[in-house]
């Protein structure tokens, strides 16, 4: 049923007359006797009783009156709620985010986000960039941060930071002084490695493949601080971006920041080509473009 038809049947039941209520919403008594006659017959009973001198409800127009006022009310709620949501007054946001990539960029942009958006709720998602990737196809993230490169078929991106993965050695290693080492020196070399399902497992295996063998992976972890510790305590050696290796005890490690050949780590925001992005979600991704910009924590 046409809400407007609702709108006229409130009207005429609240002045309790169809000269008043077509003079109030500016249309001609006729189209408004008719449009209420069409209700009539649409729900098949009479609303009003035009048989006395005053325009009464019937026992079936005083029901139909409550749900009327009921369902303009709804109406106007949804209204309400689709403009807040547009002007951003409240929403909801769930984004991936691997720890390493957390750790170095995010808290500050976070932050920055919730004092200017401090109704929208940003719900995240600690996980390895195979398993954001894999949430985004299915619509349970909304965006995420991975590890360049991803399938453009299935994903738009928006590249956030260049980086090359540095090589985390004990401070007492005998490579610790060294400003470059080269890859194929790593043969021997007990390796700590992000878990499997984060890109940076494949980053550094595959590229360890490629100069000519398999690195001995001898821990996995999901965190970062956690594997800066043990290679601190001199159970291997790690890759860990530049922005999250300066975060490290000089004292316990030593950071190698050139490798040959060197390991990319390109940073990207990513969102599914096939699934609806949100207000909340298109604010997200333009307060992240902006931060990018302003802070100009772009890298190469």
């Amino acid at each position: 049923m046409d809400l407007q038809y609702l709108r006229y049947f409130v009207e005429v039941a609240e002045q309790g007359s169809f000269s008043r209520s077509a003079e109030k919403l500016h249309i001609s008594q006729p189209a408004l006797s008719k449009a209420i006659k069409n209700m009539e017959e649409e729900l098949g009973v009479v609303l009003f009783n035009r048989s006395t001198r005053h325009l009464q409800l019937t026992d079936d127009g005083d029901v139909f009156l409550r749900y009327a006022r009921a369902m303009l009310a709804m109406s106007r709620d949804l209204q309400s709620s689709l403009n807040e949501g547009k002007q951003l007054k409240r929403g909801n946001i769930s984004f991936g985010l691997p720890p390493v990539i957390g750790a170095s960029l995010f808290p500050a942009i976070i932050a920055d986000f919730r004092r200017t958006y401090p109704r929208v709720r940003l719900q995240l998602l600690e996980e390895g960039g195979k398993v954001v990737e894999q949430q985004i196809r299915e619509a349970k993230l909304d965006l995420g941060a991975v590890v360049l490169p991803v399938d453009e078929s299935l994903f738009d991106a928006f590249p956030l930071a260049k980086e090359r993965l540095s090589l985390i050695v004990h401070a007492d290693h005998p490579l610790a002084r060294e400003r470059l080492v080269r890859l194929s020196e790593l043969r021997e070399e007990p390796f700590i490695l992000f878990k499997e399902g984060f890109s940076l497992y494949d980053r550094v295996r595959d590229s360890c493949i490629r100069e000519g063998f398999e690195p001995d992976i001898v821990f996995e972890s999901s965190q970062w601080d956690f594997i800066g510790e043990m290679v601190g305590a001199g159970l291997g050696i790690a890759f860990l971006p530049p922005t999250v290796a300066k975060k490290l005890d000089p004292e316990n490690v030593s950071v190698i920041a050139e490798t040959d050949p060197p390991i990319a780590w390109d940073l990207a925001i990513i969102w599914s080509r096939q699934h609806y992005l949100s207000h909340a979600s298109r604010a997200w991704l333009q307060h992240i473009r902006e931060w990018n910009e302003k802070t100009d924590c772009r890298m190469s």
